[in-house]
């Protein structure tokens, strides 16, 4: 079998409906080893709680660790993130990934993407349509005029078998049939999260027996600072990205690659979120701050993100184009997520590791097709420090 890697780059070691308010953000909140003191570690959710049956299948939540300091809790419904402990500057373990206690919420909660495996294709395609060898595809239509994530079924809210392959590692596969969400051909997917030393790695793969579009992508909602502890618009992220994808008023791009420079999308040097996200800005408009497709340089580290009060640093390297940085704009604290917190606006991110958004019906992006007889395969880590 002939393997395709549809953009591949250097790895290192490796929209919610959407995908800051204001620039101060949060009070920075007490900062010394007294108050550090009196912090509750986070821990991981009660694996029982995670026990039920789906669409007649059964789910489950995986535990993962290793000799690091990392710890991690996988379900099998959606593949999803459900936990991520980290230790903060002062070594309490800090929930960084938003998410729920049960199962419940994650099947019927108004947010729907917490933590998910999306596709069979990430982000948006335009008017829910491609044309593929000259036939055109008719994709639910569940983001305005667009289709996103998938459709209004896609591999977020779809139980996948699980298997544990030791203790720092789980593999979760999914059959996504011909026709399932409009989209041709039986589709063999492959998904493995694996804690690698203070790190989360993904490893994706999906075969098919008809040509067919394939773009997945990890859809966590992070908080650096704990998972429901306020804004992340004081957090400073870099990202290695020259150019972005601008976007029409439904959030597809316009097929451009603008430059970031003087722009409030230039975060090549350490910047926080929110410094300029209040800017009169035609794309700021459009996504009601941060929702758009960065075209990453080549670079070892496609991003890195620093949260202001826990001090926690995550660094993301992928082998994809693209990153979707989200800024949490569509958040209204409608969730009740681990631990009785809130899921408040701007109180989280998504760097969502992609090719662009609406490449099938935009010739000149990275193709994302896929044909009987290739592999597709990405990688992503997210690594954590201090």
């Amino acid at each position: 079998m002939n393997k395709i890697f549809l953009a591949p780059l250097a790895l290192a070691a490796g929209l919610m409906a959407g995908c800051g308010g204001n620039g101060d953000g949060a009070p920075a909140g007490a900062d010394t080893a007294a108050a550090a003191s009196k912090a509750v570690p986070a821990s991981l959710p009660d694996v029982a709680a995670f026990n039920s049956t789906v669409d007649g299948k059964p789910t489950t939540l995986y535990v993962l660790k290793n000799t690091g300091k990392v710890s991690a809790a996988i379900t099998n419904y959606g593949a999803r993130v459900v936990s991520l402990l980290v230790p903060d500057k002062n070594g309490v373990l800090t929930d960084v990934a938003l998410g729920y206690d049960s199962i419940g919420p994650y099947v019927h909660g108004p947010e729907t993407y917490f933590g998910a495996i999306v596709g069979r294709y990430g982000n948006r395609i335009a008017k829910g349509k491609f044309k593929l060898n000259g036939k055109e595809y008719t994709l639910a239509t569940n983001n305005g005029p667009n289709s996103l994530h998938g459709g209004k079924k896609g591999f977020g809210a779809v139980v996948w078998d699980g298997k544990q392959l030791n203790d720092s590692t789980v593999e979760l596969t999914y059959l996504s049939k011909d026709g399932e969400e409009g989209y041709p051909g039986n589709l063999k997917v492959s998904v493995t999260y694996t804690l690698a030393g203070d790190g989360l790695r993904i490893d994706y793969s999906a075969t098919t027996d008809k040509a067919t579009v394939a773009n997945l992508t990890n859809h966590t909602y992070f908080n650096l600072n704990g998972q429901g502890s306020g804004t992340i618009n004081n957090h400073i992220i870099q990202i290695s990205a020259s150019r972005y994808t601008p976007v029409d008023s439904t959030l597809i791009p316009t097929g451009k690659l603008d430059s970031v420079a003087g722009t409030p999308f230039d975060f090549r040097q350490p910047t926080a979120i929110g410094s300029r996200i209040n800017q009169d800005n035609q794309q700021l408009k459009y996504g009601k701050g941060y929702d758009h497709n960065f075209v990453l340089d080549k670079s070892a580290t496609a991003v890195t993100i620093s949260g202001d009060q826990s001090g926690i640093v995550m660094k993301v390297t992928t082998d994809q184009p693209g990153v979707q940085f989200y800024g949490g704009n569509f958040m209204t604290g409608a969730n009740t997520l681990k631990g009785g917190k809130k899921d408040d606006y701007r109180g989280a991110f998504c760097l969502e590791t992609q090719h662009y958004p609406d490449s099938p019906n935009q010739p000149s992006f990275p193709s994302t097709e896929l044909k009987p007889g290739q592999t597709w395969h990405s990688t992503t880590v997210y690594a954590f420090g201090r």
